[in-house]
């Protein structure tokens, strides 16, 4: 779920901790903007779409461990009205665990789970996490 600072912005990784959008224009090699016009165009210019797995919830605060009461979003909806997508991509084990929790496996469709882009998530430096994402551009010329 988007954070406090994300839903203010209404932008996705809107909270200048999380470093999302900096991975994503050094994967894709192209030089960091703070315009999310720009954003924008680099995911569709990439193939990829963002989407919450959870619809909504209730939730003091921005931490996903606040997080109650949730309702998932309709991922297999989704998948039959875009049958191209082929790989779901988490971007933190807790998205890929509330997807777990309501969708499950869907057959011929590949996860893959990255190690959150959060501040929150300090144990691992920019670059280790820049290292883990770096196969997301490959995946996206499937």
């Amino acid at each position: 779920m988007p954070s406090v600072k994300s839903i203010a912005q209404q932008e996705y990784y809107g909270n200048k901790q999380n470093v999302f959008w900096k991975l994503l224009f050094a994967v894709f090699e192209q030089p960091l903007s703070a315009n999310y016009e720009d954003k924008i165009a680099l995911i569709q210019s990439n193939h990829l779409a963002l989407w919450d797995v959870l619809q909504s919830c209730e939730r003091e605060g921005s931490l996903d461990s606040a997080i109650q009461g949730e309702s998932p979003n309709d991922i297999q909806q989704l998948i039959r009205d875009y049958p191209s997508i082929h790989t779901l991509i988490f971007s933190s084990q807790k998205a890929e665990q509330y997807f777990k929790k309501y969708i499950g496996k869907i057959n011929g469709l590949q996860t893959i789970t990255l190690p959150s882009p959060s501040g929150a998530n300090a144990r691992m430096s920019f670059e280790e996490k820049l290292k883990a994402w770096s196969d997301l551009k490959a995946w996206c010329e499937q």
